[in-house]
């Protein structure tokens, strides 16, 4: 399994590959909605319920254009990225509609990992750092390396 980054990433391509982007600006458009999206999922873990609400999301329970952690990448996209171009409404429109497209996309990927028949913080840390069952059953070895997670700063700080 990728990790969450490179599926971000994949998802971003896909989602905007109908999008004409101008050339000169695609990689920095590209990567803000990335980092957005990265970033709303990281805000939204680190405040209270937050974890539920990424957890919800991932397994497909909450729909994407409900979520508020889409509302959020869309707000960090606005504010980080677009406020800074000189992009028409249709195309700043175009690029906020694939955020949602994109959450859709990465439903279902968090899954009971670890074999223990519920999707917990264990599970949501396999999937961050990007391995199965396999590659990552204990807690212990996840832990160990969770700071390598896209999280892991922020929940080894709990």
């Amino acid at each position: 399994m990728a990790s969450l980054t490179d599926i971000i990433a994949q998802q971003v391509l896909a989602s905007t590959g109908n999008i004409q982007i101008p050339s000169d600006i695609k990689k920095n458009v590209l990567g803000g909605l990335s980092d957005s999206i990265l970033g709303s999922l990281t805000q939204t873990a680190t405040k209270p319920g937050g974890l539920d609400l990424v957890k919800s999301l991932l397994t497909g329970k909450t729909a994407a254009e409900a979520s508020p952690i889409t509302a959020l990448a869309g707000k960090l996209f606005t504010n980080n990225i677009l406020s800074k171009l000189n992009l028409n409404n249709v195309l700043k429109g175009s690029l906020l509609a694939a955020i949602p497209l994109v959450f859709s996309k990465m439903s279902g990927i968090l899954k009971d990992q670890d074999g223990d028949g519920d999707v917990d913080l264990n599970d949501i840390l396999i999937t961050l750092k990007g391995g199965g069952q396999k590659q990552q059953s204990a807690a212990g070895s996840i832990l160990g390396n969770v700071g390598k997670s896209i999280l892991g700063s922020i929940l080894g700080k709990k």
